[in-house]
């Protein structure tokens, strides 16, 4: 209940948590791991083995289908915005190089004449 009080949240949303029905937004994982005094990764070890899970699959075996779903295209999402911006900046540097190199072939034909 006080969880639920400090995270400005219902209780039956923490319940939720707890029971694999919902997942939590990164940013409330954080705020719970302020809250906790803690690492926001300690909520994905394996309490029962006290290591790390390797196998992504196995880490989420216990969350419903949907909300693997739900995490997946979060991911996905992610990793295909962080894609663009890097291809992006690829994109910019090599337009750069090319409009210099043209450039400077422009100047090389103009100092003959």
């Amino acid at each position: 209940m006080k969880l639920a009080d400090y995270c400005n949240i219902s209780p039956g949303y923490i319940g939720e948590i707890e029971s694999g029905r919902k997942f939590p937004s990164t940013e409330m994982i954080e705020k719970i791991a302020v809250i906790l005094r803690t690492e926001p990764y300690l909520f994905f070890k394996n309490p029962k083995e006290n290591s790390f899970i390797s196998n992504s699959e196995k880490q989420f075996s216990g969350l419903p289908h949907s909300v693997k779903n739900q995490i997946k295209s979060k991911v996905k999402r992610q990793i295909k915005a962080q894609i663009r911006t890097q291809l992006n900046a690829q994109i910019n540097v090599q337009i750069k190089l090319s409009t210099n190199d043209i450039l400077s072939e422009v100047n090389k034909v103009l100092d003959k004449y």
